[in-house]
C-alpha cells in the first residue's frame, strides 16, 4: 500500500463517518478528484482549483474550456466536475415531481433546484393538470428569454402533448438578480395573450437567480393561482 492510498482511506473514512460537511472545501475537491486521478495526490491540485476560482462553488460553475487551463487538470477531470452541478440538479427536482403548484411559494420550491448550475438563460415550461398537479417540465428554449426565442407554437405543442390544464414559465437571470426585466414583461403579455386566445390558462411567470426568486403572479402582474 502507498502513501498515498493510506491518505485515500483516512480521507474516505472521515467522509463516511463524520459527513461532508466536516470537510473542507478543498477536501471535498480532493475526494472527488481520486475517481478521475487514480493514483496521485490530489491535494495540491484541489487547493490549486480552489485558488484560482475563488471558492468551491466557483470551481463547479467554472467553464470546462477554463478548469482544462489549470495544470493537472484534464478532460477526465474537467468533466467529472462540470458533471456535480446538472447531477445536484436531476437530484433535488426529483423530490419535486409531481408537487401542486397553487402558491408563489410552492412554485418557487418547484423551480429553485431546476435551475442549479446553469451559466446560460434557460426557459422551462410546466404543465399542470385540473387540480395543480405538475406533470411535465420541459425546457422551451435557451438564451436571454425574449418574444422572438420563446415560440408560441412550441407552447400549444407541449401543452397538448402533456393535455396541460394551465402552464406556468420560468426562466434564470445567472450571475444577476430576480427582478424582473422591460423584456421579462414584454415576454410575460406577449405569452399571456397567446394563451388567452388559445384557451389556455397562465398562472404565472418565475424568474429565478441563485437561491432567489420572483413570482410575477405574486407581485400582482397578473391573476393569482386557481
Amino acid at each position: 500500500m502507498s502513501v498515498h492510498d493510506g491518505h485515500r482511506q483516512r480521507m474516505m473514512s472521515k467522509l463516511l463517518e463524520h459527513g461532508i460537511e466536516t470537510l473542507a472545501p478543498h477536501e471535498v475537491l480532493e475526494i472527488l478528484l481520486y475517481y478521475a486521478i487514480p493514483r496521485q495526490d490530489t491535494n495540491p491540485l484541489a487547493h490549486k482549483l480552489i485558488e484560482t476560482f475563488g471558492s468551491l462553488h466557483g470551481v463547479f460553475d467554472a467553464p470546462y474550456e477554463e478548469l482544462l487551463k489549470v495544470e493537472g487538470i484534464g478532460p477526465k477531470s474537467a468533466g467529472l466536475i462540470k458533471m456535480i452541478p446538472p447531477l445536484l440538479r436531476v437530484y433535488a427536482s426529483d423530490e419535486t415531481d409531481g408537487q401542486i403548484i397553487d402558491s408563489a411559494e410552492s412554485v418557487g420550491a418547484y423551480f429553485l433546484p431546476r435551475f442549479l448550475g446553469y451559466e446560460r438563460e434557460i426557459v422551462l415550461l410546466l404543465c399542470l393538470d385540473n387540480k395543480n398537479k405538475a406533470i411535465a417540465c420541459v425546457k422551451l428554449s435557451e438564451g436571454n428569454i425574449n418574444s422572438t426565442m420563446v415560440s408560441t407554437r412550441r407552447i400549444a405543442e407541449i401543452a397538448i402533448k402533456y393535455n396541460a390544464s394551465a402552464i406556468v414559465v420560468a426562466h434564470n437571470h445567472p450571475n444577476g438578480s430576480a427582478v424582473p426585466s422591460r423584456e421579462d414583461i414584454q415576454t410575460t403579455r406577449y405569452i399571456m395573450n397567446f394563451c388567452e386566445s388559445f384557451g389556455l390558462p397562465f398562472l404565472d411567470h418565475v424568474i429565478v437567480a441563485d437561491n432567489d426568486y420572483i413570482s410575477l403572479a405574486a407581485t400582482g402582474y397578473f391573476s393569482s393561482y386557481r
